[in-house]
């Protein structure tokens, strides 16, 4: 007795990845995301500044400040590096990265040497996860291939 050996659904031309969540979810986390991880690196970057001391208002004002600068910047990393090729895409995001945790990492009173290594260190980490990322994924113009 012969089969038809079974054949894979990702080698099919019409086979579509199916989107799980509607628009109105994308939308929504289109600007959740900024503005919640805004507000917990502000909280974050608060804490670390008062050093366990009272909450003042200059604190919370430091929080705000950093949450906002760091909801605009991701923002704007989101809108222009998909327009960059793969290499410069994934050096946007590894700079973004490096500089957002360097700065914290500058706020436990280490010293600025210390603090760079540390923030260059996690942006080689995050450029080479996300170039290979974009290496597999995009062509060489930085377009998405179909799946």
């Amino acid at each position: 007795m012969a089969h038809a050996a079974p054949t894979s659904r990702t080698t099919s031309p019409a086979y579509v990845t199916p989107d799980v969540f509607g628009p109105e979810v994308h939308t929504f986390a289109k600007w959740a995301i900024p503005i919640v991880g805004g507000l917990i690196y502000g909280y974050w970057a608060a804490a670390i500044n008062r050093d366990g001391g009272p909450i003042t208002g200059w604190n919370v004002l430091f929080g705000f400040a950093c949450a906002l600068a760091v909801a605009l910047l991701y923002i704007g990393v989101r809108m222009l590096a998909p327009l960059m090729k793969r290499e410069l895409h994934a050096v946007l995001w590894a700079s973004y990265a490096g500089i957002t945790f360097g700065f914290l990492y500058c706020q436990t009173g280490a010293s600025v040497l210390r603090s760079t290594l540390m923030a260059l260190g996690v942006a080689a980490s995050v450029f080479a996860v996300a170039f290979y990322r974009y290496y597999t994924r995009e062509d060489a113009a930085g377009h998405s291939e179909p799946h």
